[in-house]
């Protein structure tokens, strides 16, 4: 998608180790018409496999989810990372390394949201390894619900993780706009 692409290349920033900063318009300040630009797209390639929820981890995905799931008409549901008061006793809980924080997170997800019969469509801002995409959906089969489909705004192709959800999911995965490798500073995308 030509305008994140764009964003990207004017705002974002190679930090070293493979990490992308787009705070400016993404992970901390959010441009919500973009975010309602990727959400139209994300929500066009998926109508085809008929989400019922989308489904994303807090809080950088909400944004894109959120876009998403109101392109498509249905709820969205974040794994939350800390467990609030008003949560159930009984969650389902799975844990995922984080490469921004630099440590293992918890999602947990209340069993009030997602369950059998939901067709989840899991949105993140990133995929990168899959770590975080493929904790979303072991929460989600856990809860009886079938995972059919992935969607990223950013894609770092160089860490394969489309290949590891593609092995382990088998659903239709799409990313906005996917990085090949970075040459210092310079972002280099997929053709």
């Amino acid at each position: 998608m030509e305008a994140l692409k764009q964003r990207i290349l004017a705002e974002g920033k190679h930090l070293g180790n493979g990490i992308l900063k787009v705070d400016s318009f993404l992970n901390h300040q959010v441009d919500p018409a973009l975010m309602m630009t990727c959400g139209q797209e994300l929500a066009r390639r998926f109508r085809p496999v008929a989400p019922n929820k989308v489904l994303t981890a807090e809080i950088s995905g909400i944004a894109p989810a959120f876009a998403t799931a109101y392109h498509l008409g249905v709820p969205l549901v974040f794994a939350r990372k800390h467990k609030p008061i008003t949560m159930p006793e009984e969650v389902y809980l799975t844990y995922t390394p984080s490469p921004t924080k630099g440590r293992i997170v918890e999602l947990m997800l209340s069993p009030e949201y997602v369950g059998p019969g939901d067709r989840i469509l899991i949105v993140d801002d990133f995929l990168a390894s899959g770590a975080t995409i493929l904790g979303l959906a072991r929460l989600a089969r856990t809860a009886g619900a079938q995972v059919v489909g992935v969607g990223a705004l950013i894609e770092k192709v160089f860490e394969r993780g489309r290949e590891r959800l593609q092995a382990e999911l088998g659903v239709p995965i799409e990313a906005l706009a996917r990085i090949a490798r970075f040459e210092g500073d310079r972002i280099i995308f997929v053709d």
